[in-house]
């Protein structure tokens, strides 16, 4: 597998932020987020190739049983689910961070972390290229996908990258559309931005539609300890 950087943090994100994970991140991305915080795993992907028995070394060389699969989009990399898989049954607890847009397929992990994007990551012609826009259009929503891992995992998530009121109202058409109950708890709202300044600016609406429809608020902990930096 092509491999963009492992690091041993803590989750900074969602319903296990805090918690100290070892985090692999794949790289390669089949969309090109306006606002993407990896680009040298997505727009510029790069890393070198490790074999699975490199990787659940690394994985399981720590003090925890959290891993935290990540990318760019780790779902699309070569022998995933084998590695997946594998680490399961190392007794790791697995968290995939995806976007959803590529079907679990029977692969089983502990915690689902889907971020459908919205159309607010959609990148500009000028950035992208016409042909990125139409493609990141025509992957970003997948319910039907979506509603796999939901009915696969054994948890999951739903993590929203919210900048706008607009994004609101698509996010809860997007649950609409899925067609299966969705605790409302499950749906999280993060804020758009990779600095403090920027996020903080976000916190009043995000807290606001918290309070009003039930969901969970998820601050980006990482950049507030760390800083917009790799390795954290």
């Amino acid at each position: 597998m092509r491999i963009s950087e492992i690091f041993y943090s803590i989750q900074g994100e969602g319903v296990l932020t805090g918690v100290p994970s070892v985090f692999i991140r794949t790289s390669g991305c089949n969309l090109r987020c306006a606002w993407c915080d990896t680009p040298y795993a997505s727009w510029q992907p790069e890393g070198s190739e490790m074999s699975l028995d490199e990787l659940l070394a690394q994985a399981t060389a720590q003090p925890t049983r959290h891993v935290v699969v990540t990318g760019g989009e780790p779902m699309i990399a070569k022998s995933i689910r084998e590695f997946l898989t594998r680490l399961r049954a190392a007794g790791c607890h697995v968290t995939v961070e995806t976007a959803g847009t590529i079907a679990p397929e029977g692969c089983v992990v502990d915690l689902a972390s889907l971020s459908p994007k919205l159309a607010n990551s959609t990148p500009s012609e000028a950035l992208a290229g016409a042909a990125w826009v139409q493609k990141h259009e025509q992957t970003r929503c997948q319910p039907e996908v979506l509603r796999a891992w939901i009915e696969t995992a054994l948890d999951y998530q739903l993590k929203f990258v919210i900048s706008t009121p607009e994004d609101l109202a698509e996010v809860h058409a997007l649950i609409a559309s899925l067609g299966v109950p969705i605790p409302a708890e499950k749906i999280l709202l993060m804020p758009e931005g990779t600095s403090v300044e920027a996020m903080r600016a976000l916190y009043p609406l995000l807290i606001d539609a918290c309070k009003t429809h039930g969901h969970r608020l998820s601050p980006r902990l990482h950049l507030e300890l760390f800083g917009n930096k790799r390795g954290t």
